[in-house]
């Protein structure tokens, strides 16, 4: 008796434990950063959302975060985020223009076009798949002229380091009225020594 009792409470701290970190999905965010410590994390629509590596494709594993430059020389950067191990799971883009150039500051987002690269529009922007629960489907969900702010702060061009913090709101492609909000947004990445960091 006295050990089924010991079992019941053990099962239900391991329970109480789950639930509080569930309940509070900003205490697994990382920690806003500036030294390159290849981190990512936002809540959108209150809801944790970090990068994890895939299992790999044609050539190896498919990565949880990425950072690419553009042509010419700092026209725009890009982070690119996905999750391959949720069930249902997301991406986010986020296209930084000009960074090279100004630095550390504050970046409006603006509107996407859904696209990425040269072919993205020529400001700041993010775009994001997401899975709706309301309509049992993925949705894509675009900024819109002044919907957020990126603060960059750290740019150092000569050690590949950015870090910055974010929140904006994203509108539904095919359904304007769908709106939802990305909170809490910190990364901190080193693109010389991203490429070898493991997203579980």
């Amino acid at each position: 008796m006295k050990k089924l009792i010991t079992l019941l409470l053990l099962t239900i701290v391991a329970g109480c434990s789950n639930e509080d970190s569930n309940s509070n999905p900003e205490s697994l965010l990382p920690a806003i950063t500036q030294t390159g410590a290849n981190t990512f994390g936002c809540l959108i629509d209150g809801k944790l959302f970090i990068p994890r590596d895939g299992t790999g494709t044609w050539s190896g594993n498919d990565p949880g975060l990425s950072y690419l430059g553009g042509y010419p020389e700092g026209a725009y950067n890009e982070i690119d985020i996905r999750d391959y191990k949720s069930e249902k799971t997301t991406r986010m883009l986020i296209h930084l223009h000009n960074l090279y150039q100004i630095g550390v500051a504050d970046y409006i987002i603006n509107e996407s076009n859904g696209m990425s690269n040269v072919d993205g529009l020529n400001h700041t922007y993010l775009h994001c798949k997401v899975f709706n629960k309301s309509t049992n489907s993925y949705q894509y969900y675009r900024s819109f002229e002044n919907s957020g702010t990126i603060k960059i702060t750290r740019y150092d061009f000569t050690n590949g380091i950015v870090s910055g913090t974010f929140s904006c709101r994203v509108k539904n492609s095919s359904n304007p009225e769908d709106i939802i909000e990305i909170t809490n947004g910190r990364f901190d990445i080193n693109g010389y020594t991203l490429p070898n960091i493991v997203f579980p």
